[in-house]
């Protein structure tokens, strides 16, 4: 029998979610910051050639760093609010379904 999930509790998820929302907003605006001061590295430096370059390092770091910081937040998130001890190890005991 698979124990209930604390994230199906509505205070407790609603308690996680927005710690994850304000992570996230935090995170943006890092982001944006890091971004920022990519862009006005290459351009100090002259290394770029074109708009495009500019472009897609913008977004290879706008990506990189959202979609990392996402991922990881739904792990906290999960782990946090005990999510994962709810979830039931068929594998932890792998002999209980054999007979003897």
């Amino acid at each position: 029998m698979t124990r209930r999930s604390p994230l199906e509790d509505t205070e407790t998820a609603a308690y996680a979610w927005a710690r994850y929302r304000l992570m996230m907003k935090r995170l943006g605006l890092l982001t944006a910051a890091i971004v920022a001061l990519a862009l006005a590295a290459l351009w100090k430096t002259g290394s770029a050639e074109s708009l495009h370059f500019y472009i897609a390092t913008a977004i290879a770091i706008a990506g990189v760093m959202l979609l990392t910081g996402a991922l990881m937040g739904l792990v906290f998130l999960s782990a946090g609010t005990g999510h994962d001890e709810a979830v039931e190890d068929r594998l932890e005991n792998p002999h209980d379904d054999e007979e003897d």
